[in-house]
């Protein structure tokens, strides 16, 4: 009889959860498994992201490429044909470097900026806030794919631009190049990351990007010196940040800009743009952590 009892009892603490075993086999309730960074969420969460975009490639690489390589020739028809030139360079060659690096942040924008929001519309949104990732993590997937997009879609533009005569793409300063380029991009991701949190249709996001991104890209010196404008406007065109993406980018090909011609200019201007990117990342961490209008 009291073997039985004995049986009872472990047969009951079984029943109930408490054995030994289960104990050491799984953690107490609220205690995580996954310590430290989730690498493989995050790996998936990028690879999903970028299969989205890759899926209609025609549409999110080789379109952008097209429409900037017109940008190029309109431009260059209607301003290049006497032989201008600008910053000591034809005016194609002046011109390139600011196409490519408009074109990687608008792209990286576009990119961001629909994830969540489909998500939202669809009613898919908890296939992201569900799986074990972290806010940062989330925010870090997203981003990465979206400075994916944006590299592909200016290697794109890149390649179309080699191609056309006149075009000069002789990189004076490699680290400026990658510098501004991955710091213009991870500063629209960021920007489209903000705005899908904040949007609730498609035509939010449609009014962030045709009445703030697009403006701000093509009134930063993409197409001309700010040497050219009236004091005002230079200072003006100073306070914007993509003015001084576009500047170093170009800088990084024509070992010119209107920043100054001085490397160390240009390198205040890198440091000041990696502070500016690290403080939006912050706030877009913060937001994200919120849970707003995402979890309400």
């Amino acid at each position: 009889m009291a073997d039985q009892a004995h049986k009872s009892d472990n047969s009951n603490e079984s029943l109930a959860g408490n054995s030994p075993e289960q104990e050491t086999r799984f953690p107490p309730r609220g205690v995580p498994i996954i310590t430290g960074i989730n690498r493989i969420g995050l790996w998936s969460l990028y690879i999903k992201e970028v299969r989205r975009f890759l899926k209609v490639q025609t549409q999110t690489i080789w379109a952008p490429a097209v429409t900037t390589l017109l940008f190029l020739v309109i431009f260059s028809v209607a301003l290049g044909r006497s032989g201008r030139e600008v910053l000591g360079v034809p005016f194609a060659s002046f011109v390139a470097p600011g196409l490519i690096v408009m074109g990687m942040m608008q792209n990286a924008f576009a990119n961001s900026s629909f994830s969540l929001l489909a998500g939202k519309i669809q009613g898919t949104i908890i296939d992201l806030l569900m799986p074990p990732l972290s806010e940062g993590e989330l925010m870090a997937g997203i981003v990465a794919a979206a400075v994916t997009r944006a590299i592909m879609v200016g290697g794109a533009v890149a390649l179309a631009m080699v191609l056309w005569p006149g075009v000069s793409l002789a990189v004076a300063h490699p680290w400026a190049v990658v510098w501004f380029g991955l710091m213009g991009a991870t500063m629209l991701a960021l920007l489209g990351l903000l705005t899908s949190i904040w949007a609730e249709k498609f035509d939010h996001n449609a009014a962030i990007s045709n009445f703030i991104v697009a403006p701000l890209s093509l009134l930063s010196g993409t197409f001309y010196v700010i040497d050219n404008l009236a004091p005002m406007f230079q200072t003006i065109s100073r306070l914007n940040p993509f003015f001084y993406v576009i500047s170093g980018f170009r800088f990084g090909f024509l070992d010119q800009s209107d920043i100054g011609n001085t490397t160390e200019a240009v390198l205040h201007s890198a440091i000041g743009l990696g502070v500016f990117n690290l403080v939006l990342a912050i706030i877009t961490y913060r937001v994200l952590k919120s849970g707003w209008k995402l979890k309400d």
